[in-house]
């Protein structure tokens, strides 16, 4: 059997804590989470997920700039603070 190499990283108590108690519901050790992280990079060539920070999409972005339009002028759209009033009024038939 081949000599392991070991890795040394730093990472705060509580991430190693959650890191953990997720890799414990796979019942595999951090380690072994590690390992199969390294295997995926060379199996892929770079870092096997995406690392770009989560922003929304256009049509997200348009959908919160029209609440925030209506939220300017109540004569858009229409509110409601009965969630039954409102199922109804949306399955009626036109």
């Amino acid at each position: 059997m081949e000599k392991a190499a070991n890795i040394y990283v730093r990472v705060k108590p509580e991430i190693k804590a959650q890191a953990e108690q997720v890799f414990d519901g796979f019942g595999m050790t951090i380690s072994e989470a590690v390992n199969i992280f390294l295997h995926k990079a060379i199996m892929v060539g770079g870092i096997p997920f995406d690392v770009r920070p989560s922003v929304p999409n256009a049509e997200t972005l348009a959908a919160m700039r029209e609440v925030e339009q209506m939220e300017k002028d109540q004569s858009i759209g229409k509110g409601y603070t009965d969630v039954k009033q409102m199922m109804e009024e949306l399955l009626a038939k036109p």
